[in-house]
C-alpha cells in the first residue's frame, strides 16, 4: 500500500529531532513547536484527516521511525471519524512502526467513531528491540450515541501486532465487530458503549505497569469479591449491577509487557482511566496524555 504519512525522528545533537515529516491526502501530520515542558525530550506529532473524517473507501498508511534513544507521541486532536459506507467500501488505516533501541513510541489517540453502516480496518506494526519501549491506546466507542446510533456500523476490526526486530512475534491481538444476521453488535454490547485496548512495555515503563495492575486489581475487586449487602443485592430479580468501567490486566513477553482491555458505559469513563493511568508519560513526553484541555 501507498504511504500517506511517513515520520522518521532521529536524534541530532542530543535532542530528539523529526528529520521526515510526509503526508499527503487524506492524511495531515503536523507537529506543534512545543507541546509541554521545553525540558522534556519528546517529538509529539498529531493526525488529522482532511474533511474531520474517513470517508468510504479512503486508504491511510504511515510508516514511522523511531531512532535510538528518542520519544515520540504519536496522537489526534479529536475521535477519528469513519463516515458510512457507500458501495460497501471499507476504510483502511495501516500502521508500521519501527522503535529503536532505548526508545519511546507512545501511540495515544482519541478513539475511533463509526457512523452507522460503516466499514473499518485498521492494523498497527511495531518493530522493536529488546529495550524498546512501547505504548499503544486502542479504542473505539459505540458510534454517535447521542444522534441514536449505537453499534449501528457494519464492520469494525483492529489488529495489533509487536514484532522483534528479527521478525520473532511477542504480542498478536485482533478485535472484529460485526453485524451478523443472528444477533447485532449492539444486543452483543448490551449498556457498554466503549471497547479500549492499552499496551505498556518495555524497561522504561515497567514502574507504570505495576502501578496500572495493581490499581486495577484493587477497582475491580469489589465487583467480584462482593460484601454481605452485595450478596443480597444479587439475590433480586434484577441480579447484580454491571460495573460501568470493567478493566481487566495479564502480562505477556515475560512480564516484559501489559495489555489492559477495558469495556465502559461512557468515554469519559475511559478518558479519566487513561489521563490517571498513564500520567506517569509526562516524565518522558513532557506533558500528560489525555488532558481534556489539550
Amino acid at each position: 500500500m501507498e504511504e500517506t504519512g511517513i515520520l522518521t525522528v532521529e536524534k541530532i545533537d542530543g535532542k530528539s529531532t523529526a528529520t521526515r515529516c510526509f503526508s499527503k491526502y487524506p492524511l495531515k501530520l503536523i507537529i506543534p513547536k512545543k507541546v509541554g515542558s521545553s525540558t522534556t525530550d519528546a517529538v509529539w506529532v498529531f493526525s488529522l484527516s482532511y474533511g474531520g473524517g474517513i470517508v468510504s473507501g479512503d486508504r491511510v498508511a504511515v510508516g514511522v521511525s523511531v531512532g535510538d534513544g528518542c520519544a515520540v507521541a504519536l496522537t489526534t486532536q479529536a475521535s477519528t471519524k469513519v463516515y458510512k459506507s457507500i458501495d460497501s467500501k471499507c476504510s483502511e488505516q495501516f500502521l508500521e512502526a519501527k522503535v529503536g533501541r532505548n526508545a519511546l513510541l507512545a501511540v495515544i489517540p482519541d478513539p475511533v467513531t463509526c457512523f452507522s453502516t460503516a466499514r473499518y480496518a485498521q492494523k498497527q506494526i511495531f518493530q522493536i528491540f529488546y529495550d524498546s519501549n512501547l505504548v499503544i491506546v486502542d479504542w473505539i466507542t459505540s458510534g454517535r450515541y447521542e444522534s441514536g446510533e449505537k453499534w449501528d456500523f457494519e464492520l469494525y476490526k483492529s489488529s495489533n501486532n509487536i514484532l522483534f526486530e528479527g521478525g520473532e512475534p511477542l504480542f498478536v491481538d485482533s478485535v472484529l465487530l460485526e453485524q451478523r444476521s443472528t444477533t447485532s453488535i449492539a444486543e452483543r454490547m448490551k449498556d457498554y458503549q466503549v471497547v479500549a485496548m492499552v499496551v505498556i512495555l518495555g524497561p522504561k515503563l515497567k514502574h507504570i505497569q505495576d502501578l496500572i495492575q495493581t490499581e486495577v486489581e484493587h477497582l475491580m475487586s469489589g465487583y467480584f469479591r462482593p460484601t454481605t449487602v452485595q450478596k443480597l443485592n444479587s439475590d433480586c430479580a434484577n441480579g447484580p449491577s454491571k460495573p460501568p468501567l470493567f478493566a481487566s490486566c495479564s502480562s505477556f513477553g515475560a512480564k516484559a509487557g501489559l495489555v489492559v482491555r477495558l469495556l465502559s458505559t461512557t468515554t469519559e469513563a475511559v478518558y479519566s482511566f487513561l489521563s490517571h493511568h498513564l500520567g506517569g508519560l509526562e516524565q518522558f513526553l513532557g506533558a500528560p496524555p489525555y488532558r481534556r484541555d489539550h
